[in-house]
């Protein structure tokens, strides 16, 4: 099978979950599928590896004035989308690099729907009215949960036997975590990534600082983008400046260290379309608690402690409870290791080459 992959998320992630998904997915093509890939920016975090990969490159910035590069792109992004045969495009995001609509290819097509963020909390980003094209175009839509899932049929008129579920997965283990690198010194509870308002981050802020008064020695880890103004301001007001301890951003290796050997991850969010952090922490060793909220049950299941983040009290709670029964959470790091082996990319990979499969009739 001849694939295309349009690589407009690589102008848009340096580094992230759906170049992962897709570098995942293409890695595991059968030796006898041509996947091609258009890109204007080379990246070697999570780029695909295959072995019969090609690779359309257009040097963005090559020509001036830049109007004219920008006129040339996606000339020759039309030109490769027109006179090369593929079976099948899947695009790595909802706009593409040919500035056309998915709709303008003559092929089957599938599309990836990874969450239902901006049309729940940003709704006027323009990036909706993209999304809304390439979702009501595409021959067969993949969504990473079944609350995904749910969430698209509640926005958009789709026969609902058009849409596959296929659930992500996690690269980190514990066997990556036993290097040199430092740790905190302190007990500490660990939040990753990234910290926009959906993400809950202040509330999580919240139960520690209860949490922080009644244990003189536990530490809040972070990993992710630096505080910003209304975070700091919110720390300094809860007296919590030499409580958390800020690492930036760190390597797979690093983090999965970090993942087991904290007393426990903390996942607040109240909206995610999968959640692959939790997913992580399971598989690295290490006890999660998190909302109970959109796609996380179905990641977590009874690997975890789950709170509701509308009861103030839940998530200290729990915080505490970790604290003081050491046999208990012993107890949750090995369900939550049981649960975590239910995810892998090969099954993820298999489902969505059936996709492909149908949606292109080819046996």
């Amino acid at each position: 099978m001849d694939i295309l992959y349009d690589g407009q998320i690589y102008l848009m992630q340096t580094a992230g979950g759906i170049n992962r998904y897709f570098a995942n997915l293409i890695s595991r093509l059968s030796k006898n599928d041509v996947p091609s890939i258009t890109i204007c920016e080379n990246r070697n975090i999570n780029f695909p590896n295959h072995p019969n990969l090609k690779t359309f490159y257009f040097q963005r910035f090559g020509f001036r004035p830049r109007r004219v590069s920008f006129w040339l792109e996606k000339m020759y992004f039309r030109t490769i989308a027109q006179y090369k045969k593929f079976d099948l495009i899947h695009p790595t995001y909802y706009s593409l690099l040919t500035r056309n609509n998915l709709n303008s290819y003559k092929i089957p097509t599938v599309v990836t729907v990874h969450d239902m963020i901006h049309e729940m909390f940003y709704p006027d980003a323009v990036d909706v009215e993209d999304k809304r094209k390439a979702i009501m175009s595409a021959d067969a839509i993949i969504c990473i949960s079944q609350n995904t899932k749910k969430d698209l049929l509640e926005r958009y008129k789709l026969p609902e036997d058009k849409i596959t579920v296929t659930y992500l997965a996690s690269e980190l283990d514990a066997s990556l975590s036993y290097g040199s690198e430092i740790i905190p010194a302190h007990p500490y509870f660990l939040y990753v990534g990234n910290r926009m308002s959906y993400k809950n981050f202040d509330g999580l802020l919240l139960a520690f600082a209860k949490v922080a008064e009644k244990n003189p020695d536990i530490r809040l880890c972070v990993i992710g983008s630096p505080f910003n103004p209304d975070e700091r301001q919110l720390i300094a007001d809860l007296k919590l400046d030499a409580r958390i301890e800020f690492y930036g951003y760190v390597n797979d290796n690093y983090l999965a260290k970090l993942y087991r050997c904290s007393v426990a991850f903390v996942y607040p969010s109240l909206y995610e379309g999968f959640g692959i952090p939790p997913l992580e922490a399971m598989g690295c060793g290490t006890a999660v608690v998190a909302a109970n909220t959109s796609s996380i049950p179905e990641v977590v299941g009874d690997g975890g402690l789950l709170f509701n983040p509308d009861i103030n009290h839940e998530l200290s709670d729990m915080l505490l409870f970790l604290l003081d029964n050491p046999s208990e959470r012993e107890r949750i790091i090995a369900k939550g290791y049981k649960r975590a082996q239910h995810f892998s990319w090969d099954k993820t990979a298999a489902q969505t080459f059936e996709v492909y499969r149908n949606v292109a009739k080819i046996k």
